[in-house]
């Protein structure tokens, strides 16, 4: 059943029980694992909730508040068109990438390749079975790259989970050939320390090479294959034409003082032990780290030795840098904010506005003289249930010549789509979400990665599937005029160049 909502904002009077204040609390006290980002290899632990909030959440849909089990509610202004339930891959669903009429989605269990040349009836094309969680995902050309961050048995797509203290273990990064999109074909592996939860693709300039930002984290010293203090990232280059040569060429300190020290000195905040996800905007030679603890700039005209702009912290109301957004302009960055490592219900009044949530900074200066200034924070104010996991995650650019405009996933808080081009007032202006998955236990569902491409907004659903929405509203009308090829959002493109 779809409810269709024409207010801007639904506001929910919702986490008013004890057992969230103690979540609230628990969250600002945290030590650094308590914070482990996104969802491990096995299947994700459901968290129980008390009788009472139970009966809260059965409350709030009584009167509105929130949605029911499963319901669908959005703004007047955007369409669900399609949504493509998982198939034989019934794994956590994660990142997204584009190309031509095809779009490539990320599992727990492999990855699924979808035709969208009409993107209100898309299809499945291929599923692979390759599991190495978190299979965050890639595509060049006729490759396609694979992260493969759970400690396995061996390279191949057969391998088994296998304790990361022995040394013959395997984590790193994956390629394979899909110029037969029904049959893609996996070509090389390349084994990087403490594996590969995200990477990002930087190209050279002259399309004969490739390089691949390996970003991964928590080394330990009983692990063979990610010793402390891994300060950096790893650096892969794939020559084009022979991708079975790709190789590890560095391995960039990107913090040769150890980073943030999280608690005891910064509680509630993750120490940094390596980057969880890099966007680079190679027009202006520009990378945006997401760091744990640091935010970073830094420029990549030597692709092979990323050279640090700057670095800033925020040690009063970010737990862990997940992801980074430029504007188009270069002139800003959005930096996420994971709250609860993606396992928490978040997005509620004992939360407040300024934790989990995203900070916007401007980028102030010129040439290595550049400064991240913050400027101010946004996060959805539709308060979820106690039983829905809800955090800030993975969106894009929507590419609207003057604005800044982007969509984003919130996991069970569904899509938001914001103006930031005041960087001091951001706003949403569209919305789309689920109700809770079940009220019974705290459950992490919704939207994984969020990303407009070609028109379209296409989203990752963790639990439901591929889901297409269509916006219907003037200020990001323009942007249906902008077309591309191909798509990785963390490599970000110049959209306006063409």
């Amino acid at each position: 059943m779809i409810s269709l909502h024409t207010t801007h904002v639904r506001r929910r009077r919702l986490g008013v029980a004890a057992a969230a204040a103690g979540l609230f609390a628990a969250l600002l006290t945290a030590a650094p694992a308590a914070a482990t980002p996104d969802p491990g290899d096995a299947p994700v632990e459901r968290g129980s909730v008390t009788t009472s909030q139970q009966a809260e959440a059965r409350a709030a849909i009584r009167s509105g508040d929130i949605p029911g089990v499963d319901e669908i509610v959005h703004s007047a202004n955007i369409e669900h068109v399609a949504n493509v339930p998982k198939g034989a891959l019934k794994g956590t669903n994660t990142d997204l990438a584009f190309q031509e009429k095809y779009a490539y989605v990320g599992n727990y269990d492999g990855f699924v390749i979808y035709d969208i040349s009409n993107p209100k009836k898309p299809r499945t094309v291929s599923e692979v079975l390759c599991p190495g969680s978190q299979n965050d995902i890639s595509v060049s050309g006729n490759l396609l790259f694979l992260s493969t961050d759970s400690s396995r048995s061996d390279d191949s797509c057969s391998s088994t989970t296998q304790p990361a203290t022995e040394k013959s273990s395997w984590e790193g990064m994956k390629i394979f050939d899909i110029s037969n999109k029904r049959h893609p074909r996996y070509i090389a592996a390349v084994e990087t320390a403490c594996g590969s939860h995200t990477h990002t693709l930087v190209p050279d300039g002259k399309k004969q090479n490739i390089y691949i930002y390996v970003s991964s984290y928590s080394p330990n010293e009983a692990f063979p294959d990610c010793q402390p203090p891994h300060d950096g990232i790893s650096i892969i280059k794939v020559p084009l034409k022979t991708p079975h040569k790709a190789r590890l060429v560095n391995f960039s300190v990107l913090f040769p003082d150890g980073g943030n020290p999280g608690a005891p000195e910064n509680p509630g905040v993750s120490r940094t032990t390596g980057c969880h996800d890099i966007t680079v905007l190679p027009s202006q030679d520009l990378a945006a780290g997401a760091c744990m603890g640091d935010g970073v700039l830094f420029s990549i005209k030597n692709p092979e030795r990323p050279k640090i702009i700057d670095r800033v912290q925020d040690n009063v109301n970010f737990a862990f840098w997940h992801s980074a957004t430029f504007n188009q302009g270069a002139g800003k960055v959005v930096f996420t904010d994971e709250l609860g490592g993606g396992a928490a219900a978040t997005c509620n009044a004992e939360i407040g506005p300024k934790r989990g949530a995203d900070g916007i900074y401007d980028i102030v200066g010129k040439g290595d003289q550049r400064k991240l200034v913050f400027r101010s924070y946004f996060k959805i104010d539709r308060h979820q249930a106690d039983v829905e996991v809800c955090v800030a995650h993975n969106g894009s650019i929507i590419p609207v010549k003057g604005r800044d405009l982007m969509v984003q996933a919130w996991y069970q808080g569904g899509i938001s789509v914001w103006d930031f081009t005041n960087s001091a007032k951001p706003k949403e202006i569209a919305f789309f979400e689920r109700g809770p998955v079940t009220l019974d236990q705290v459950t992490t569902a919704g939207p994984w990665s969020a990303y407009y491409y070609n028109g379209y907004i296409y989203s990752s659903d963790i639990a439901k599937g591929l889901d297409v929405l269509k916006l219907n509203d003037r200020r990001t009308a323009p942007a249906d005029r902008v077309k591309l090829d191909e798509l990785n959002v963390q490599t970000q493109p110049d959209y306006f160049a063409r």
